[in-house]
């Protein structure tokens, strides 16, 4: 380190920092540390490039009418290459590895991790595959189903059964009552 500046006929006395020179040192220590991010953001991107290019066979052979998939590569804070809308490839904590991930409902899984864009392109194909089957299923309108003919209701053997004892209640009492008349 070097010893503090001095100034003026007071040797022992050091000389006041000047706000202008720390915000100078600052401003020159962060465009450093900017510059390395930068440089392994767009080594990120570069890689992810690389895989895109790799991917170009595959999405060559889905049929046109299949709207399904939308690549492209998204540079933000972490560089994405984006498959459909919720599936996408970024770079692993050591910016070399490729990770596929899912985003669902129930959070983000990992359907494939690996260094080798072999591996990542062939986890990539199965995903398509599998996007473009699910597509079909939906796409498929199940048969209307026949109408059931509807059975006549059923009666209940209950309320016969209650009608006919009140009757035969009124009955019994209806003669009771011209036998008590008679008897009179």
């Amino acid at each position: 380190m070097s010893e503090p500046e001095t100034s003026g006929t007071h040797p022992s006395q050091p000389r006041p920092v000047r706000l202008r020179d720390a915000l100078l040192r600052a401003r020159i220590e962060a465009a450093d540390r900017t510059g390395v991010v930068v440089d392994l953001r767009d080594a990120e991107v570069a890689r992810l490039e690389i895989l895109n290019d790799a991917l170009d066979p595959l999405f060559a052979q889905v049929p046109d009418q299949i709207d399904l998939f939308d690549r492209g590569i998204s540079q933000g804070d972490t560089p994405r290459l984006w498959i459909d809308v919720v599936a996408h490839i970024m770079m692993g904590r050591d910016k070399r590895m490729y990770r596929f991930v899912q985003d669902t409902r129930f959070g983000r899984i990992v359907l494939a991790e690996s260094h080798d864009t072999a591996m990542i392109v062939e986890a990539v194909t199965d995903y398509v595959a599998r996007r473009m089957i699910e597509r079909e299923h939906a796409m498929v309108v199940p048969p209307e189903p026949k109408p059931v003919a509807a059975e006549p209701p059923r009666r209940s053997r209950v309320w016969p059964f209650v009608f006919g004892f009140i009757f035969g209640a009124a009955a019994l009492f209806g003669l009771a009552v011209l036998a008590a008349l008679r008897s009179w």
